[in-house]
């Protein structure tokens, strides 16, 4: 088939590279403008862009995909069917009608939960146990089109966000792969969504990472989990911030006010939460590297009874 792809991430770019594998023509790629990073403000490329450069897919970078002339680009390339994964922009309505066939769209949640930029952080910070990939038919309505195919996995306890970012990403790409052909023999069914089951994972921002050691000890093991890479739980020690990148609900039941250093033990410190204390277990300090706890007890003072906030 001839795709027009749109994304820009690493996520996206796994998909990308599955259709190029499954020897679909790739004719054009939609990305994201460019954006300086890092200190040096580098101009890095997306990955699907460098995975587009190396196989010689024409590249295209709107800042808005309403315009006509974009639009009548587009349409010189008389695609079968547009892919979108990841490309963080609405389609209008004019986009959507250029394909032969439709438009599809890899969604990393089983939709009707978790429509949004972030499903897979908020179905971990939630404490979801299943998620899952659905492959739609893209609407003028975000993530709420008419449901191709979708399939579940589970999401085990000590889970990442960028574990299961990585094991969606490959689910999909493979669900593309079948689906496809099935959209060109016409050999596929739409289901409409629940729109009463809606839930919604909006775009992550940095604040969401500040643990609230009033939460329940599973509550704070669940954000810890969901907010990495970025923006990454945080609590403040001593007026500076300290990213907690590891951290486990334990079963001690040592009572003290939230927040508050209620053990130190070989394997890191306990904070005490809303339940019970949460064992920390591998940190990064402001203006230090990643060590785990053990480390960081070694080479600071901590002690019995300082609060954490």
């Amino acid at each position: 088939m001839r795709i027009v792809f749109f994304g820009c991430d690493d996520f996206a770019a796994i998909n990308l590279e599955q259709l190029i594998k499954d020897g679909h023509k790739v004719v054009g790629l939609v990305t994201q403008p460019d954006k300086p990073k890092g200190r040096g403000l580098r101009v890095p490329y997306s990955p699907t862009k460098q995975l587009a450069f190396a196989h010689g897919i024409a590249v295209f970078q709107p800042d808005t995909l309403k315009k006509a002339a974009f639009v009548e680009k587009i349409s010189w390339f008389q695609a079968d069917i547009f892919v979108v994964v990841a490309y963080g922009k609405f389609l209008p309505c004019e986009v959507l009608a250029l394909p032969k066939y439709f438009c599809v769209n890899v969604h990393a949640s089983l939709l009707p939960k978790y429509r949004g930029a972030a499903p897979i952080n908020f179905a971990i910070m939630n404490g979801e146990t299943t998620t899952g990939v659905t492959v739609i038919k893209v609407s003028p309505v975000m993530d709420a089109g008419e449901i191709i195919v979708q399939e579940a996995c589970p999401i085990s306890d000590d889970m990442t966000s960028v574990e299961l970012r990585l094991l969606l990403a490959r689910m999909g790409a493979k669900l593309l792969s079948v689906t496809l052909p099935r959209i060109k023999e016409g050999s596929y069914s739409l289901q409409k969504q629940d729109e009463a089951l809606t839930t919604h994972a909006p775009k992550m921002h940095k604040d969401l990472g500040h643990i609230r050691w009033d939460r329940t000890a599973k509550e704070i093991h669940d954000l810890v989990r969901g907010v990495q890479p970025w923006p990454g739980a945080f609590t403040f020690w001593r007026g500076y911030r300290l990213k907690i990148l590891e951290a486990v609900a334990s079963e001690a039941q040592v009572k003290g006010k939230f927040g508050e250093i209620v053990e130190l033990h070989k394997d890191g410190f306990y904070v005490q939460a809303a339940d019970r204390a949460v064992l920390v277990k591998r940190v990064h300090p402001a203006n230090s590297h990643v060590m785990d706890a053990r480390a960081f007890l070694a080479g600071h003072r901590l002690a019995v009874g300082e609060m954490l906030g």
